[in-house]
């Protein structure tokens, strides 16, 4: 009996070598391990063996069976695996050449430079504040003195939603917000996009600001204080090497109020294209805080003392970027995206 359940595993080991398919394996399984196979048959007969052999020779069966049945499993493991390797040699798709990686995705240019922006002044101890880009008459223009009637509203096109609400035309609405909730001191700044009927190379319907807000005790903020501000934004964003000017200008919500230039990147003063031969380019508004804006969030003008300014983001882009056009940064065009 052991003879032949020797012979047997041997000559079911020596067909399972020689099948070359898959259907030719389970044709041997069949042959040697099915409800009829040549093992079952054999331990059927087990029963006219004596009685102390039964156990061994059960022993040694399921030994058997159980290598035959792991051996059909590798044969059809290795059959299967070199099928694919046949079919991808052969196919139309030659896998010896070198894979392409998929490229991989970047933050947008604008959003780069906005968390750069934020990031210096967040180190300056500025806190960050976000507000509705659907504003209230009130919010948007005259909590920063300009009432109706001012003429400063002809200089901001704007979107209104309704009678009373428009579409935010600068985010200093915000900064409105944080002081009637907040008491003095208050530093902040406060990012987001914006809305004004206007749009050319350097003008978009919809852009981007980040504007600041530092108000604290009478001697404690100064316009020295602002202008070392934002001399320090300037030699962060585009280099220490940068010279920058201050520019006496009006603002209805500051007073005084100053634009600040700097150094033309294309020249570098000499006079160019860029800055129409001036020498300088305009990176933002700034100024001290009008008292009519405090007295309108509830601060007493008599105790408190701030400065504010804005800039827009695509501006300060398109000059650290030397971009000449401002709905790049909108067409969604992969190819200018990659350069950043």
């Amino acid at each position: 009996m052991l003879q032949q359940l020797s012979q047997l595993e041997q000559e079911a080991l020596a067909a399972l070598a020689d099948a070359t398919s898959a259907e030719a394996v389970h044709t041997v399984r069949v042959r040697f391990l099915g409800r009829r196979g040549k093992l079952t048959s054999l331990l059927k007969a087990m029963g006219q063996l004596p009685a102390e052999q039964r156990p061994e020779v059960g022993r040694l069966t399921n030994e058997v069976k159980v290598r035959l049945e792991e051996e059909v499993s590798r044969r059809l493991k290795a059959i299967e695996e070199e099928a694919l390797t046949e079919a991808l040699l052969t196919g139309p798709v030659d896998v010896t050449l070198p894979g392409r990686r998929p490229p991989l995705g970047h933050l947008h240019p604008l959003t780069q430079v906005l968390e750069e922006i934020i990031a210096i002044f967040t180190s300056l101890n500025f806190t960050v504040a976000e507000g509705p880009e659907i504003e209230t008459d009130w919010y948007c223009f005259e909590a920063l003195n300009m009432p109706k009637d001012h003429p400063a509203r002809d200089m901001q096109d704007t979107f209104y939603v309704a009678d009373e609400v428009v579409l935010r035309t600068h985010t200093s609405s915000v900064q409105i917000r944080v002081m009637e909730h907040h008491p003095p001191p208050v530093r902040v700044i406060s990012p987001g996009k914006v809305y004004r009927c206007d749009a050319d190379i350097t003008h978009s319907p919809m852009f981007h600001q980040v504007e600041g807000l530092l108000v604290d005790e009478p001697g404690r903020v100064t316009f020295g204080d602002l202008k070392g501000v934002l001399e320090l934004f300037a030699h962060r964003m585009f280099g220490p090497e940068t010279a920058v000017r201050f520019r006496p200008s009006f603002f209805p919500y500051t007073e005084p109020s100053a634009e600040v230039d700097i150094q033309c990147v294309g020249c570098r003063g000499g006079g160019c294209r860029l800055c129409k031969g001036s020498g300088w380019l305009e990176i933002l508004g700034s100024g001290m805080v009008d008292p009519n804006v405090f007295a309108a969030v509830g601060y007493d003008p008599e105790s408190v003392v701030g400065f504010a300014f804005g800039m827009g983001v695509e501006r300060i882009a398109m000059l650290k970027y030397g971009i000449d056009d401002i709905r790049l940064f909108f067409e969604n065009d992969a190819r200018f995206l990659a350069q950043f």
